[in-house]
């Protein structure tokens, strides 16, 4: 076991490592500054969502597009704001004309010590196709905001798993939802 401050690796990996503080076991990535996410909305009123396989779960996952900050040796010091709009642009294709920050949190404190900064993606503009780098493989949905939570349900029942930081995300878009025309 290496020690690290107050806590003990337990197990290290290319990408993450377990550790131990005190009697607590979980996870932390490595060789990352952070982690964003995206609430992208097209001006026409549309929640940008990707979907995506993800083997800890063996299913495909809807959620917003999401990366890591930090990850590529020469931008360890990337802003950001600056990694919210380069992974918007690669998951989905889409540039925001503005980035809001919204909030920042934990995505599951209880196993893993990942927190990430969500920012509202707003004036859209279609620059490429999307659908990730050379080892992913998204698909990107838009979803009128008026519709989104039955249009969540219709994807789990079709075998789907919903990443519920989408129902959060909503939260932030009411304003928008309350003026948009939702087919």
């Amino acid at each position: 076991m290496t020690d690290i401050g107050d806590r003990k690796v337990v197990w290290e990996g290319r990408y993450i490592r377990a550790v131990v503080r005190g009697r607590w076991e979980f996870v932390e990535r490595k060789n990352i500054t952070g982690i964003v996410g995206m609430i992208p909305v097209t001006d026409d009123g549309r929640l940008v969502l990707i979907e995506q396989f993800r083997p800890a779960v063996d299913s495909r996952v809807v959620e917003l597009p999401a990366g890591l900050v930090g990850d590529v040796p020469d931008q360890a010091d990337e802003p950001l704001v600056a990694a919210a709009n380069r992974e918007l642009i690669e998951e989905t294709g889409y540039r925001a004309g503005t980035m809001t920050r919204v909030f920042h949190g934990s995505a599951s404190a209880g196993i893993s010590a990942e927190q990430i900064t969500f920012f509202l993606a707003t004036d859209l503009e279609k620059v490429g196709p999307g659908g990730g780098d050379s080892s992913e493989q998204i698909t990107v949905y838009e979803v009128p905001l008026g519709n989104v939570v039955d249009w969540l349900d219709a994807q789990a029942s079709q075998g789907a798993v919903i990443d519920v930081k989408i129902y959060s995300a909503l939260h932030f878009c009411a304003p928008l939802i309350q003026g948009a025309d939702n087919p």
